[in-house]
């Protein structure tokens, strides 16, 4: 679904090589700042209008990979944006986001607002989603956005099976298969970011949500690849887009994102 602007492979694949790099660089630099929980700050006045959003980091990272995307959507000071760091010696995504589950109720709380918009990067993405859909969560979740999430699962990497995280994020797994399962009358809206160019993702297209009881989009980035996802300036703007706006993400592909500064 979409329509992508063509770009020329052999040129597009050097773009998104030599951007994963550098946001690799820079991301490794950040990386120590992230490590700890992050200290919940007080709801102000000027954030109770709008609706909070919670970020998710991927599988080994922690909140400092969403040093960009975090202050496109705070921007202005109209949401109330915040990370969770959930514990580096997870084993299992299912107990992650029954951890999660309480976290949102606490912001919810604390921010007196119903509901929260989630953003995910990769394995982020599937912790919501299965919150979302397998825990309740679609009454607490109005968004959920999901970046280089493998939502049918990822070939890559068979080597790191031992590690029970990576088993549930294959095609075959328990975790998979629940998310397969019907979901009818879910609320939640979903907005699934994808690349050609995700080194993560086998095959890329994994990174769509196919489901059919889902509210979905799912739109497509041309041009960078799995760690530049939560950091280049196209697809932060269309995360931001994709929650302020009550209806669909206004973009269905993103073009060459690599390009647009």
């Amino acid at each position: 679904m979409g329509v992508s602007i063509p770009v020329p492979v052999s040129g597009a694949a050097l773009r998104a090589g030599v951007l994963e790099a550098v946001v690799l660089g820079g991301h490794l630099l950040l990386y120590p700042t992230g490590i700890r929980q992050e200290k919940l700050a007080e709801t102000g006045r000027k954030h109770l209008g709008q609706t909070p959003a919670l970020l998710l980091h991927g599988f080994t990272d922690n909140r400092s990979v969403f040093v960009l995307l975090r202050r496109t959507l705070a921007a202005g000071g109209r949401r109330q944006v915040e990370t969770y760091n959930y514990s580096p010696f997870t084993r299992d995504l299912r107990v992650t986001a029954r951890h999660l589950a309480r976290r949102v109720e606490e912001l919810c709380e604390r921010t007196g607002q119903e509901q929260v918009d989630l953003v995910g990067h990769s394995l982020g993405g599937l912790v919501g989603r299965y919150y979302v859909q397998r825990l309740g969560g679609e009454a607490r979740v109005r968004t959920l956005v999901t970046l280089g999430t493998p939502h049918s699962g990822t070939r890559v990497a068979p080597f790191m099976d031992a590690h029970p995280l990576v088993r549930q994020m294959r095609p075959d797994s328990e975790v998979m298969a629940e998310l397969r399962a019907p979901a009818p009358g879910c609320r939640t809206r979903c907005v699934a970011f994808w690349s050609e160019f995700d080194e993560l993702m086998d095959p890329t297209e994994t990174a769509r949500i196919e489901h059919p009881d889902l509210r979905v989009e799912n739109v497509q980035v041309t041009g960078i690849g799995h760690l530049a996802l939560p950091a280049h300036p196209a697809v932060t703007a269309a995360v931001r887009r994709a929650l302020d706006g009550p209806g669909p993400a206004p973009v269905e592909s993103l073009g060459d994102a690599a390009s647009v500064a």
